[in-house]
């Protein structure tokens, strides 16, 4: 029948209102079809299309990074493991004789200027009472206080940096002490390296940069052995 093809004007005015431009399917009749088509299978289509654009992407990404280095100092050039060992900085500090010389000759300078110093400071102290003493009982005139007062403040003075001087002497001194005895244990590392051929003699030290060791790395005793053994030796 002719009204089963005619289509309900508001069916045809929702559809419009919905996809506008598409004009409807008129039955048998030709007419113009959608462009696209949006159902399962596209969608399907369309993440399968992402995935291998993807695995494109990461594939030539991959080839022109470089491939990663294996970690460093695992193997020299020449394909032979590296040998490291480490020694104790405290403990060369603790029982190295040569170490209790310096520090000895270090003491003593050190008490020798701490003992002049507190002598004279204590004349000065005795000088100051007795200023203070003869004010009080007005023992003295005011004019040869005043005096006294500045001659007693240029010997405190005088005091203070001959303090200062003597400090510096002493960090210099101390200074000197770990340069001679880093020259003497680097000395002794390379002599002693000549037989054990280690690629790396390092430092241990509390609070140093290393922060863990591996005890079985430790040449600290025969190192100190030596050492000694060397020292006693020179000293003959």
């Amino acid at each position: 029948m002719q009204e089963e093809n005619i289509e309900n004007p508001e069916t045809v005015q929702e559809l419009e209102t919905l996809y506008p431009g598409i004009e409807p399917s008129t039955g048998d009749k030709p007419g113009k079809q959608p462009f696209f088509t949006f159902n399962f299978n596209t969608v399907l289509g369309l993440i399968v299309l992402l995935g291998l654009i993807v695995l494109y992407a990461l594939y030539f990404n991959g080839r022109n990074r470089p491939a990663p280095a294996p970690p460093i100092a695992v193997q020299k050039s020449s394909g032979k493991q590296l040998s490291v060992v480490f020694v104790n900085i405290d403990s060369l500090n603790a029982y190295y004789d040569y170490v209790k010389i310096l520090r000895k000759d270090l003491e003593g300078t050190s008490k020798k200027l701490q003992t002049e110093v507190l002598a004279e400071q204590n004349a000065l102290q005795k000088e100051a009472n007795d200023f203070q003493q003869k004010v009080s009982a007005n023992a003295i005139p005011e004019e040869k206080a005043k005096v006294i007062y500045e001659q007693l403040m240029q010997k405190q003075q005088a005091l203070m940096q001959k303090k200062e001087s003597y400090t510096q002497q002493v960090a210099e001194q101390e200074m000197h002490m770990n340069l001679r005895l880093v020259d003497s244990v680097t000395a002794f590392l390379k002599r002693f390296n000549r037989q054990y051929k280690f690629d790396y003699i390092m430092g241990y030290k509390s609070g140093g940069e290393i922060l863990v060791t591996n005890d079985t790395l430790d040449i600290t005793i025969p190192v100190l052995e030596a050492l000694n053994k060397e020292y006693q030796q020179r000293k003959k």
